[in-house]
């Protein structure tokens, strides 16, 4: 028994450090990196056409609209290396269904997290008249309130990535991106003036961190993270029971 728990450890390490994992790893930041550059932007480019004043409807309008069409061309860019996570809340859901290790998980979040600093300091850098924007509550919700309604979001978000991930579908590569995008631009519409529509704690944190106001981060992170975690196991233990014959999905290319 001795014998086989530095072997077991040795081995899952490997698994982690793999060439496979690597391409994992970049293929997480190139595509997080899209899609936040995107989604940030967005926030930017609505402020510049209109003047500053974003609480019209296009302030919206334009970020739920580039979160879809960034999401969809993000996941899809990566769905055959690393299943297209592009978001903590995501791998934290697949981590918690077994899909993918812990460890795995991990280095997931560091490129994501990295990325998404990265895009931001793009921006921060290029646009040098407007300042990165952050995530902010509205001032009729609480920070409670604000988590709840984020959780819900990336519920809704991470079901449909699950949904879109089942082999059992038999859906094209194209068409699971594409539904993926289309909930996360509905979720923007729906919660944005409220809480933002965050739904990624990783885009949260990298407009936080190169802004330089970490207030209400929690909020990004304990609702989407929780809201993830109960999707999967609604997906998988309640509405679609995994199977016997079940084939593995794109997100268990690197799981260890």
């Amino acid at each position: 028994m001795r014998t086989m728990i530095p072997t077991s450890f040795s081995s899952r390490f490997q698994g982690v450090i793999s060439m496979n994992a690597l391409r994992c790893y970049v293929s997480e930041f190139i595509s997080t990196f899209f899609f936040v550059l995107a989604a940030v932007g967005s926030v930017m480019s609505s402020r510049k056409l209109m003047a500053g004043d974003v609480s019209g409807p296009f302030g919206v309008l334009i970020p739920a609209i580039a979160n879809a069409f960034a999401l969809s061309s993000s996941v899809y860019i990566s769905w055959n290396v690393s299943g297209g996570h592009v978001n903590p809340a995501v791998t934290f859901g697949m981590a918690v269904a077994g899909r993918i290790s812990v460890p795995t998980a991990m280095f997931y979040w560091t490129s994501q997290m990295i990325a998404s600093v990265m895009a931001c300091l793009v921006l921060k850098v290029t646009v040098v008249e407007q300042h990165v924007p952050i995530y902010k509550i509205a001032g009729e919700m609480t920070g409670f309130g604000a988590s709840v309604l984020e959780g819900v979001l990336a519920f809704v978000l991470v079901y449909t990535v699950f949904t879109a991930n089942d082999p059992r579908r038999g859906l094209p590569l194209a068409v699971g991106p594409i539904f993926i995008g289309f909930v996360a631009g509905a979720n923007v519409l729906a919660a944005g003036p409220f809480s933002g529509g965050s739904m990624n704690p990783a885009c949260a944190f990298g407009s936080a961190m190169v802004y330089g106001s970490f207030k209400n981060q929690a909020v990004y992170w304990v609702g989407p993270l929780l809201g993830g975690a109960t999707a999967a196991l609604v997906y998988d233990n309640v509405v679609v029971p995994a199977e016997d014959d079940r084939g593995s999905s794109t997100g268990d290319a690197i799981g260890v």
